[in-house]
């Protein structure tokens, strides 16, 4: 795909500045600079092939600890990057799940467009993570944001250009709209109903089964009540096409047990540490399912590195080694994991990594990049590479951190990865890692 000559012109000088700048020459070091630049894009939409040319301004914020003075491209569509970082600076999960989804699913002539998307709520950020089930292959639905009474103009005019086709599997519907999120008028349009989180996600397993028309291998089941714990689950389920469930601490509901008695035979895997989803609800999952094992940690931050790391014949990302992709996403805006699920399923997959502040990188989360480093021993055209999502603006995620970000993932020779962060198996130590499995009973009669 070609960009219009002076787009690609301009786009090409946005993506050298950092370097032009210098690091210090960005961030500052009493106060964060701001480098803003106005990109006139001469196409009907971002991407050009319209036949009658429209001027759209294009203001991007190259670096800035201010919301207020952080203006991004239509959508929040990334311009501006660093060498192994790219942030979508949307103001809210909204523009994020817009944004992505257009950098996953580019509208260009000879393009099949996507299926179907899928809408959610703004104010359940459960229907998001469940629904990123539905964001990976084969389905390829991007999740989308929506208001219950409208449809905020992000989100519509991200479906115009997306225009889905309708999935053949489902009467050609064309947008997916959980828990009563709003659809915008002239799409066909099917419904997933439920009252509460575990009610919306088995509606949800049942649209997968109809589509994918295979069982999952696992299931996950993540806290409805400890959103920062939960939302590693959308990378994953995008990733792999297993469902994600959900349960309270001591209490496993109706809904999600049933589910899991759908599936008997998958195994499943319950995320966060025994303070999230205690030993009772497990032991509650293990009377329906053929195993049950906990995969997590205390903390956010360090329960997505666990994820991360984690490994179990086919289920789990392993990444213990450089040569991945990522996103990092901050806990207070649990919707970005859905936002983020269709590009941990496309170009460089890789897990989701949650932070719980905008301004610092947690010591875990750098050990963690440390670790991972990627380096070279005499050719770096021969090397491997990391490469970071951020999502969300500056009150997500900090212009320092994503200079942090940026230089732990950087390509450096072997000499300078030396000092290695945390082994594997220390960081699980160190992070306070739990894994705990718990067998389960011979199903009983009845109960699948």
């Amino acid at each position: 795909m070609r960009l219009p000559r002076p787009t690609g012109k301009g786009i090409a000088w946005i993506r050298q500045l950092p370097d032009r700048l210098g690091t210090r020459g960005l961030l500052g070091t009493a106060a964060v600079v701001v480098v803003a630049v106005v990109v006139a894009v001469i196409a009907i939409d971002p991407f050009g092939g319209g036949d009658n040319g429209e001027t759209r301004v294009v203001t991007v914020a190259v670096a800035t600890d201010n919301a207020q003075q952080a203006p991004v491209g239509t959508l929040g569509f990334p311009l501006v990057a660093t060498r192994n970082t790219t942030r979508i600076s949307g103001p809210d999960p909204t523009a994020d799940a817009a944004a992505a989804a257009l950098a996953t699913h580019p509208p260009a002539p000879n393009v099949n467009p996507p299926q179907a998307a899928v809408l959610v709520p703004d104010d359940l950020w459960q229907s998001g993570i469940a629904a990123s089930v539905l964001a990976g292959p084969p389905n390829r639905m991007p999740v989308l944001v929506s208001g219950k009474s409208s449809v905020p103009d992000a989100t519509a005019q991200a479906l115009v250009q997306l225009n889905p086709s309708g999935a053949v599997t489902a009467g050609r519907t064309a947008v997916f709209s959980v828990g009563g999120a709003a659809v915008p008028s002239g799409f066909r349009a099917g419904k997933l109903h439920g009252d509460t989180p575990a009610e919306i996600a088995g509606s949800i397993d049942e649209l997968r089964q109809r589509l994918v028309k295979s069982e999952p291998q696992h299931i996950l089941v993540v806290s409805s009540d400890e959103p920062g714990f939960a939302m590693p689950a959308a990378a994953w389920a995008a990733r792999s096409s297993d469902p994600v469930l959900f349960t309270g601490r001591n209490q496993v509901p109706s809904a999600t047990l049933a589910a899991l008695r759908r599936h008997a035979a998958a195994a499943v895997y319950v995320l966060g540490p025994e303070s999230v989803i205690s030993k009772a609800a497990l032991s509650q999952i293990a009377r329906v399912s053929a195993s049950v094992q906990r995969v997590g940690a205390r903390g956010v931050a360090q329960n997505s590195i666990a994820f991360a790391r984690y490994t179990d014949g086919t289920f789990g990302w392993n990444i213990n080694d450089p040569g991945h992709g990522m996103e990092l996403a901050n806990s207070d805006r649990p919707l970005d994991a859905a936002a983020a699920a269709s590009l941990a399923s496309s170009g460089m997959w890789g897990p989701l990594l949650v932070t719980d502040t905008a301004d610092a990188l947690p010591p875990d989360l750098r050990s963690f990049l440390l670790d991972i480093k990627p380096g070279y021993a005499t050719d770096p055209t021969r090397a491997v590479y990391n490469h970071v999502w951020l999502m969300g603006d500056a009150t997500a995620i900090g212009g320092e951190v994503q200079a942090e970000v940026d230089e732990l993932a950087e390509l450096a020779p072997v000499a300078e990865t030396a000092p290695q962060g945390a082994s594997p198996g220390a960081l699980g130590q160190s992070g306070g890692a739990e894994s705990e499995q718990t067998p389960a009973p011979a199903p009983q009669k009845g109960k699948k």
